[in-house]
């Protein structure tokens, strides 16, 4: 049987911390991550992330405006999926920034990433 999704909440699962430094874009001002999907989305719409990080039990709910698109069959075998810059820097958003920090601050810098 299928899950039903609700339009604009996508649940998403980062398994590794090396797919969560791939993943995580910290240039945006409050943080953000790339999500493999290809389904089409656009730049400016709002969307609500359910994270399941790592090896944490619980889904990390996340407010999010995609911000970046990489399209299907795009250039140099990038990954299709979306930037979802999170749109809160409430304590929760501070704290789960923090956390991701320490899950990948033993990568190294030059591992090449989703998105720049």
């Amino acid at each position: 049987m299928a899950i039903s999704v609700k339009p604009g909440i996508l649940p998403y699962h980062i398994s590794d911390r090396a797919t969560l430094y791939r993943s995580y874009m910290p240039y945006l001002k409050y943080g953000g991550l790339f999500v493999e999907i290809d389904k089409p989305y656009q730049l400016g719409d709002e969307i609500f992330l359910l994270l399941t990080l790592i090896d944490e039990p619980e889904k990390i709910p996340i407010a999010g405006e995609i911000v970046w698109v990489t399209p299907v069959n795009a250039q140099n075998n990038h990954k299709a999926g979306i930037g979802i810059h999170f749109t809160d820097n409430n304590e929760f958003m501070v704290t789960l920034r923090e956390k991701i920090a320490r899950y990948i601050q033993e990568i190294d810098a030059s591992s090449l990433t989703q998105t720049m």
